[in-house]
């Protein structure tokens, strides 16, 4: 029995957190999987209620969880997403962009993996103020680094595409801090020599997300590029509604769409689950990688291509343009999981 922890989040949130538990509970019937889910609460609501954000509570039973599910929340994302992170130590945000059938992507064989460190940058939040002017402290550290650049070499293995691993930065101008970033990472691709190893700056990454991203394997850059860089990629492959997010660490996982909470499309029942779905197939992917259950790989395998062929059908949410409801799309794709 694997214990699933799942914050149903703010906006859209909890409309999605519904479609992901319909998938959980089919799988949980059909597939052989034991799962038992617990709801939790966090973000915005959560804080007009209690005044935390992310209470005690939650934060405790995740720790007790076998990994986390999160669909977005509002503003508070900072004391909610960045909390857990650092708190259990989720060093690296993995980000896939592929392109699906009848999305507007970019081009059809679009198949990459953005890999950004998670705990450092400008998004330690140490901003101060001098006088008239405000101030952001960067921190890039060689632990953090070299960590980021193997997991990003063992993603490009694991995945066995073009085996190549794009190190993104800025050293040309930020010397010290990207410069301290791009010799980690060139120091452990000497450890992979299997592995083709490149450098480019984050302008130039951006200009050819869009001119070539077909010509991407592994992208490994730092905190505040990585989250711009895979905004930027979702776009490039038809957008948010079909990217998931990993926030793994060496113990624990944390699983969550790409977008934010909608505040304007929310109660609508409009929105494309897809993200938080495939963010679930992530979940059973990490799951079977830590456990080394089979099982868990069949079910990630299931949720994707149960997930392709319903895009490939033409099935829509409304917000893209289509007829489906959410729990619609849902039910699409758990009829072709069974």
């Amino acid at each position: 029995m694997y214990r699933i922890s799942l914050i149903t989040g703010d906006g859209i949130g909890p409309e999605i957190s519904d479609a992901v538990i319909d998938v959980l509970q089919t799988i949980n019937d059909n597939l052989g999987l034991k799962i038992e889910l617990k709801k939790l609460e966090a973000g915005d609501t959560t804080l007009r209620k209690t005044g935390r954000a992310l209470p005690d509570s939650t934060l405790e039973t995740i720790k007790k969880s076998d990994a986390c599910l999160k669909a977005p929340v509002g503003e508070s994302a900072a004391d909610v997403i960045v909390v857990l992170r650092r708190t259990l130590d989720l060093y690296a945000n993995i980000r896939p962009a592929k392109s699906y059938p009848n999305m507007p992507a970019l081009g059809e064989n679009i198949d990459l993996v953005i890999v950004r460190e998670n705990t450092e940058d400008l998004y330690t939040g140490m901003e101060f103020d001098i006088g008239d002017s405000a101030v952001a402290l960067r921190t890039i550290s060689e632990k953090a680094s070299k960590r980021i650049a193997k997991y990003a070499f063992k993603t490009a293995t694991q995945r066995n595409k073009q085996r190549r691993v794009t190190c993104v930065h800025k050293s040309n101008v930020m010397r010290k801090t990207d410069g301290l970033f791009a010799r980690s990472c060139q120091e452990i691709s000497n450890d992979y020599p299997d592995i083709a190893f490149e450098q480019m700056y984050v302008d130039a990454c951006a200009m050819n997300l869009i001119r070539q991203p077909g010509s991407f394997d592994v992208i490994v850059t730092t905190n505040l590029f990585g989250d711009i860089l895979s905004d930027e990629a979702a776009q490039v492959v038809g957008g948010l509604g079909m990217a998931p997010t990993a926030n793994i660490g060496d113990n624990f996982a944390l699983f969550e769409p790409v977008h934010g909470a909608a505040f304007d499309i929310a109660g609508k029942h409009a929105a494309n689950p897809s993200s938080f779905i495939l963010s679930a197939k992530m979940m059973f992917e990490w799951l079977g990688m830590k456990n080394n259950d089979d099982r868990c790989y069949a079910v990630a395998k299931k949720i994707e291509d149960a997930v392709y062929g319903v895009v490939r059908d033409g099935t829509k949410t409304k917000d893209i343009g289509g007829n489906k409801t959410t729990k619609e799309f849902a039910q699409q794709v758990i009829s072709k999981i069974i």
